[in-house]
């Protein structure tokens, strides 16, 4: 089993622990980020004769307490930047994923289908309505969904995504132009959003991060 793996079912526990220490999600995500990949370039190791989760606890405090308390993005230090996009494309490899897209637009499908599997993931769907998603996301078992929220002719992407995730538990990223749909207060979990038009890094970076961030998804009921 790999580092990855080993790690995967505490991390969504962990993200919670950070955000609430460092005072924002964003930050909490960088340290625990910055935490994985010193692991994954060797710089640092798991306290030997614990339990994993415990190691990688004392890990993400010795990454928080370096003098880094208001460690973002954008001020991440020169020594772990250097290796991110090594440790980045290991990490992509683990958590290569089965991929469904939800969108009413064709070429934006086959532009995200092309981004997608140029990361090393597999789409193995692609629908444009509600009733198409759900029993393509029944018969083809994805890892993670990309759905668009505007299908139209007045149809919605949420309802195709919450009718998938009553039976799955899986990552859900929305890629949409009306990102304000999602601040309803009854947007479907777990999601992340990103708007149109779209960057592929943030596609990508986006992609890791739910991928990564997400517990050992269930089967579908």
């Amino acid at each position: 089993m790999s580092m990855t793996q080993t790690l995967a079912p505490h991390l969504p526990y962990l993200r919670r622990y950070a955000r609430a220490l460092t005072g924002s999600q964003q930050s909490g995500d960088a340290h625990v980020r910055a935490a994985l990949q010193a692991l994954l370039t060797g710089d640092e190791s798991l306290t030997e004769g614990v339990p994993p989760r415990v190691g990688l606890y004392r890990l993400f405090h010795a990454i928080w307490q370096s003098g880094a308390e208001h460690y973002d993005e954008a001020s991440e230090p020169a020594s772990i930047g250097a290796k991110s996009p090594e440790a980045q494309k290991t990490i992509d490899s683990q958590l290569a994923s089965r991929v469904m897209i939800i969108e009413g637009e064709p070429i934006i499908a086959m532009d995200l289908e092309n981004l997608v599997t140029e990361l090393g993931h597999k789409v193995v769907a692609v629908a444009s309505t509600k009733d198409e998603a759900v029993a393509k996301a029944h018969s083809e078992r994805p890892g993670l969904v990309l759905a668009d929220i505007n299908l139209g002719e007045g149809r919605s992407g949420i309802d195709a995504v919450s009718e998938i995730l009553a039976a799955f538990d899986i990552p859900v990223i929305f890629i949409t132009a009306y990102p304000e749909k999602l601040l309803t207060g009854e947007r479907p979990e777990p999601t992340y959003l990103i708007a149109k038009p779209f960057l592929p890094e943030t596609v990508q970076a986006t992609v890791g991060q739910a991928l990564f961030f997400h517990p050992v998804a269930k089967q579908a009921a």
